[in-house]
Order: structure tokens, then sequence, then C-alpha cells
């Protein structure tokens, strides 16, 4: 018996649902840097490129890398994956080079940082007259733990900087101040502590009596997750030349190609094809999308 051929109109139905059925996958291109500064898990340009419990804070905008708290927004001066801490600069700190009001610095309580053990904070034009809860002296105008007893020698070294001497205040009226004093939330409100500006670094440079060398910003700390552990999964991505990144409301893994294709696993299949078909996720999906194409081939001939 002579088997009958499909009609063009049923292979035709056939290769456009064929071709449509992976687009339930979605694509994208992550951003491999922002401002000349390097992404890398767990931070990410757009949604499903990194950590999402990072978007909030760090954010890349018109290739601006900003770090953002209920403080305010803050410019992003390098990442070091190595030793997992991102440095921020903070407009309204007082430098050697630039003396302002500001209203302080804090972290939000569920953001995945935490402060280096590195940064020190100077608070400048502190009362020393208060006896409110939150200012830095009591009544007899003794100093309360707040206030680190060995800093003298950074406030004396801060206040031989021009534009701090311009302040023309005691040197008494400074205080240094570390980060576990913060509190559990990290919070350092000048404005309850009775300081009127302050000064943070995270490294002398090697130059500890010359404070126009000091690295002025804050270093804060983060993890990946409660173990601190890399995601094997992002490991094997990345190997691919993938990004890594979590999505959706069970944060599921997704690499992200160079091609634009997204994938379950990694890239070695995405970047083997990048010049010819972008139809399959991965090698599994591959098989899967080849064995239906041989069953509806069978159906439609038979």
């Amino acid at each position: 018996m002579k088997l009958s051929h499909p009609s063009t109109t049923v292979i035709t139905s056939f290769i456009f649902t064929f071709l449509t059925l992976p687009s339930s996958i979605t694509s994208q291109i992550c951003q491999r840097s922002c401002d000349k500064i390097p992404l890398r898990f767990p931070f990410g340009s757009d949604a499903g490129c990194g950590d999402p419990r990072f978007h909030q804070s760090v954010t890349c905008n018109q290739d601006k890398l900003t770090f953002t708290t209920h403080t305010g927004s803050y410019s992003i001066t390098n990442i070091d994956y190595t030793k997992q801490v991102l440095y921020i600069s903070d407009p309204s700190m007082s430098t050697c080079s630039c003396t302002q009001p500001s209203k302080g610095f804090g972290l939000n309580y569920d953001a995945p940082f935490t402060f280096q053990d590195d940064n020190i904070f100077a608070l400048l034009d502190c009362s020393t007259s208060s006896s409110s809860n939150g200012s830095l002296y009591s009544s007899d105008n003794s100093k309360l733990s707040l206030c680190d007893n060995q800093g003298a020698p950074i406030c004396s070294f801060l206040y031989s900087c021009r534009a701090i001497s311009y302040i023309n205040l005691p040197i008494s009226m400074c205080c240094v101040y570390t980060p576990v004093d913060l509190g559990p939330a990290f919070e350092m409100d000048l404005q309850k502590l009775q300081c009127s500006s302050y000064s943070g670094f995270y490294s002398f440079n090697g130059r500890e009596s010359d404070p126009n060398s000091w690295k002025y910003g804050i270093a804060l700390k983060y993890k990946f997750n409660v173990n601190n552990e890399y995601p094997s999964s992002c490991s094997s991505c990345e190997r691919s030349n993938g990004v890594c990144g979590f999505y959706g409301a069970y944060n599921s893994f997704i690499c992200n190609c160079p091609n634009g294709l997204n994938t379950t696993n990694d890239c070695y299949f995405g970047s083997s094809y990048s010049y010819g078909s972008r139809l399959f996720p991965s090698w599994h999906s591959a098989g899967i999308w080849l064995y239906c194409l041989a069953w509806l081939l069978v159906s439609v001939l038979l």
C-alpha cells in the first residue's frame, strides 16, 4: 500500500510548533561588568543574574554600580571577590580633602552585609554636654564604651588635615567609633549620637601617620549563604563561561550563556552551537526535543 504524503499545512504547522516550544525558556545576556568593575556571583545586572538577595542592595544603572540602603545610595569603588568584600564611598563623609555635615550611615537589617573588621570610623564635632541615651557621653562628661580609648592618635592625625582643622573644634570632640559598637542593626545615626560629621577608612595604606594616604570609604563583608559555601552549580556554570543566577519564586538555578541561552546546567552545549541552532537549552533537553521530533514525524507519515 502506498503511503500518503503529509500535506504542506501539516508540515508547516509542525515546524512552527517545534520552533516556538522553547520560547518559554527565558533568554537574556547578563552584563559581565559595570562601571569597569567585574560583575560576578552573587552580584548581577538583572533579574536572573546573580543572587536575588543582593539585587536591592547592589544595582547597575547607566553603567554606574551603586550600593543602596535606607540611609542613601553610594558608589561602589571596588569588589574583592577573593576576600568577599565590597568597597563603597559616602559623598557625605569627611576626609582630608573635604569636611561636610552628614546624617551617618546604616545597613538595612535584612541586607546580607556586615562591616569589615578593618573599618575605622571617627565621629567629628560630637556634643559633650548631652545626657540623652543616644549620646556618646554621660552627664558627667566621662566617655562611654562607644569611643575607643586607643583612638586618640587617629583623631590627632585627622585634625592635622587642613579641611578638618577648619572646623576649629577641640580634638576632644572627636571619637573613634568601631563597627562592633553599632548594635545589631549596624546603624550609625549621627543625629542620635549628637555628632555633626564622620570620617571613615578601611586601610592606613601603609602610612599610619599620613591621613592624606588613607583609603577612605566603607568596606562591607558579604556571605553566599549561612555556611558561606559557594554554590557548586555556579562553579560549573562559570567554568563554561556562563553567568550564574537564580530566579523565580523557588530561586531556581539558571546559567546565563554568552549567546543569550539560559540553561539549567552549563554553557558547553550552547557555546558549541553559538553560531548555529539556539533552540535547545542543554544536551538533556536537546534529546527530548529530538525524540519528540522523531515521534511526530512518524505519526504524520503513518
